[in-house]
C-alpha cells in the first residue's frame, strides 16, 4: 500500500519558524488508525517542546491532542469505524500494562515504556515521511498539527456529541487535566477552598472544575490582569496578583488563617510550584501539573510537607479514565455547568502555525485552535 498525502506541520529545528509541508502518511498497521484531524488546541507544552526543553527527537508534528473523524482503519481493529467522531488524548490507555491494570491509565507504558526509549531516542515511531523522504514521528504519539493523524486504537476514544470540534479537542488535554485534578486528584468536597496557581487554559477549567466540584472559596493566582479577570467570570471568588500582592496573606485572609484545603499549581515555573505548600494549611493537599523542562528542581522547606502532614500528588492528564470521565466532562460542558468558548481565544489555519506560537508563547492567546481550512 503506498502512503496518504497530508499537509503537517514539522518541527525540524527548535527555536525556528515549523516547516508546513506535505508528508505522507503510512498505511495504518494493526490495530492502528488513520484520522482525518478536525481540530487540535496549541498548548503551551508545544511551546516548550518547540524550545527543546522536553528531549522530542526532530523532526516530529506536535500538537499532543486532538480530535477528528475516522478515516481508516488497520487489521485487528475492533471497537473502532469509519466515520467515527473521536478524541484523541496525550495519553493512550493500552488496558493491559502494569500501570492500567492498577488502574492508573494516566501511566500507561503504551506513552512511557516504549520499545527504543533511550538517551538518544524517544522511541516514537514514524507516522509519515517527510517532503525529504525521512521520516517523521508524531509528538506525544499524537502529532495533532495536521491533516492527518495515525494512532493506535488504544489512545482513540468515540464521542456522541453535537459540541463544535474546537471544543471537543480541549477534552483530550486541558479539560482532562484541569477536571481531573480536580474530581480525581484533589477530590475536591463542597465547602472546600480551592487555589489555583496559573491561569492558562488547565487553571481556567480548573477553577470552573472547582466551582462544579462546590468548593466555597476558588482563589486565582496569576500576574495576568486578563486571565484573572476571565478567572472571576467563570468562577474565582478572589483574584491575586502574585507580582503585586502578597499571595499567603490573601489566602489566609478567605480560610480562617490555616491556609486552602487544596492547591493545585497549573503553572509550570519552579517558583510556582515553590509557592504552592506555602498556600495550604497543615494535612491539605497540593498537586501538581505544570513542567517547565527536563531537568528543573524546586525545593521545599522539609517539616511543611513531613510535620505538617501535607498531601503531595504529582498528576499527568488529571489521572482521567478516559471512558469513565470523558462522558462526564462532556455533558458537564453540555449543560453550560463548564464552559469551553471563553477559553478559546483565537482559530487559525495550519499556515498560521508560527502565529499560533507565537501567540500561546507570549501570553496572548488562553488558548488558540487550529483548525480547517487547512
Amino acid at each position: 500500500m503506498t502512503g496518504t498525502p497530508a499537509k503537517a506541520a514539522v518541527l525540524r529545528e527548535f527555536n525556528a519558524p515549523i516547516s508546513v509541508e506535505q508528508v505522507d502518511y503510512r498505511p495504518p498497521t494493526a490495530r492502528r488508525v488513520l484520522i482525518r484531524t478536525g481540530a487540535a488546541p496549541f498548548c503551551s507544552t508545544d511551546v516548550t517542546n518547540w524550545r527543546g526543553k522536553l528531549g522530542k527527537v526532530l523532526p516530529t508534528i506536535l500538537g499532543h491532542a486532538a480530535m477528528g473523524v475516522i478515516e481508516a482503519v488497520g487489521p485487528e481493529v475492533e471497537h473502532l469505524r469509519i466515520g467515527q467522531r473521536v478524541i484523541v488524548p496525550g495519553t493512550p490507555e493500552c488496558g493491559v500494562c502494569f500501570y492500567c491494570g492498577i488502574g492508573r491509565p494516566d501511566q500507561c507504558s503504551e506513552l512511557f515504556d516504549r520499545p527504543g526509549r533511550s538517551a538518544t531516542s524517544d522511541g516514537y515511531q514514524p507516522v509519515a515521511d517527510g517532503a525529504d523522504g525521512g521520516p517523521v514521528t508524531a509528538a506525544g504519539l499524537v502529532g495533532g498539527y495536521s491533516q492527518l493523524m495515525r494512532m493506535h486504537e488504544s489512545q482513540v476514544f468515540p464521542v456522541e456529541s453535537e459540541l463544535p470540534d474546537e471544543q471537543l479537542s480541549l477534552l483530550g488535554c486541558g479539560v482532562t487535566s484541569g477536571a481531573g485534578s480536580v474530581f480525581n486528584a484533589a477530590q475536591v468536597a463542597p465547602g472546600e477552598s480551592v487555589v489555583v496557581i496559573g491561569l492558562g487554559h488547565l487553571g481556567l477549567w480548573t477553577v470552573q472544575a472547582a466551582r462544579v466540584a462546590g468548593a466555597s472559596e476558588i482563589i486565582a493566582v496569576d500576574p495576568i490582569t486578563a486571565r484573572r479577570e476571565l478567572a472571576g467570570a467563570l468562577g474565582a471568588t478572589r483574584l491575586v496578583d502574585p507580582t503585586a500582592d502578597d499571595a499567603i496573606s490573601a489566602v489566609h485572609a478567605v480560610t480562617g488563617g490555616r491556609g486552602a484545603d487544596h492547591v493545585i499549581e497549573t503553572a509550570g515555573p519552579p517558583e510556582a510550584a515553590e509557592l504552592a505548600p506555602r498556600l495550604s494549611r497543615r494535612a491539605g493537599t497540593i498537586v501538581f501539573t505544570g513542567v517547565k523542562q527536563i531537568g528543573t528542581t524546586v525545593t521545599f522547606d522539609q517539616p511543611a510537607i513531613s510535620v505538617d502532614g501535607r498531601r503531595i500528588i504529582g498528576t499527568q492528564n488529571g489521572q482521567v479514565h478516559m471512558r469513565r470521565d470523558l462522558p462526564r466532562f462532556i455533558r458537564l460542558i453540555e449543560s453550560g455547568a463548564m464552559t469551553a468558548e471563553p477559553i478559546i481565544t483565537r482559530r487559525y489555519s495550519l499556515e498560521q502555525i508560527d502565529e499560533a506560537l507565537a501567540n500561546s508563547r507570549d501570553h496572548v492567546d488562553v488558548c488558540g485552535v487550529l483548525m480547517p481550512p487547512w
